[in-house]
């Protein structure tokens, strides 16, 4: 039997051993794989298009469809169009977890937390432009890090990463894309009203988690943390705060589904 040619696959940051082979992609089988693939079908059968979910190979990695395209992070800015789309894909996501449980007990450990707890949801946790592929089709990728969160906290993050990631950028511009994305994910008053802090806390959790993971020595986050993003980070956090009352004036400014 013939088997594909492996070719290694870059671009992650937190996992090792990703290859491609053929039309598919191996990575290491870890102790959320079997839930992962549970909530990756369970989001597949609700019409999302996720990369599919299919087993075990041979030598115990798990097996995922390969997606071709670019990533969004390696592509043009998204226009306030296309950020539209990718806030209804995001909403689509949300509303196909609503209410998964895994069919067996399942060892989670969300990367960040959501402060105070109050976790109802399986969430992706990384629905950000480095793992969404701009192809023929749209898909979100590396569902490996999903684990139990809210929505407010994974649209704080996929927010912010998708229209506020860039301090040099014109802080009106930036507040008509986090407007057209969250326009398109239908959020609600409510939602809108906690989108500012919290996308104010959930950049500071990513900055601290870094430079307390160098601190400790934690990897791959430790390296990580003095390899650029630490600096980023702070960044992308002081941005979102500087700006908060112009963020919070577009995002109550448009009008959600209700």
């Amino acid at each position: 039997m013939h088997r594909p040619e492996e070719q290694p696959l870059s671009g992650g940051n937190a996992t090792e051993g990703v290859v491609r082979a053929g039309d598919t992609v191996r990575k290491p089988w870890g102790p959320t794989t079997a839930a992962v693939h549970e909530l990756m079908r369970t989001v597949a059968a609700a019409g999302v298009d996720v990369p599919a979910p299919l087993g075990r190979d041979e030598q115990g990695r798990q097996v995922q469809e390969f997606v071709p395209g670019p990533l969004a992070m390696d592509s043009p800015p998204l226009t306030p169009v296309e950020l539209r789309r990718v806030g209804t894909v995001l909403r689509a996501i949300h509303d196909a977890s609503e209410g998964f449980t895994p069919s067996a007990p399942t060892p989670w450990e969300p990367l960040l937390p959501v402060p105070g707890g109050g976790e109802d949801l399986i969430c992706h946790g990384d629905l950000t432009p480095w793992n969404l592929i701009l192809g023929e089709r749209w898909v979100f990728i590396d569902w490996d890090g999903a684990a139990p969160s809210t929505r407010l906290w994974d649209l704080a993050y996929s927010a912010q990463a998708f229209t506020l990631n860039d301090p040099s950028a014109r802080p009106a511009e930036a507040a008509a894309d986090l407007a057209a994305l969250v326009d398109g994910y239908g959020a609600d008053a409510a939602l809108r009203a906690q989108l500012p802090d919290a996308m104010i806390d959930r950049t500071e959790a990513m900055h601290t988690m870094l430079e307390s993971a160098h601190r400790e020595g934690r990897e791959p986050w430790g390296t990580m943390f003095v390899e650029g993003h630490g600096a980023h980070w702070r960044g992308a956090a002081d941005f979102v705060t500087e700006h908060r009352e112009l963020f919070a004036a577009a995002l109550s400014g448009v009008t959600g589904r209700g």
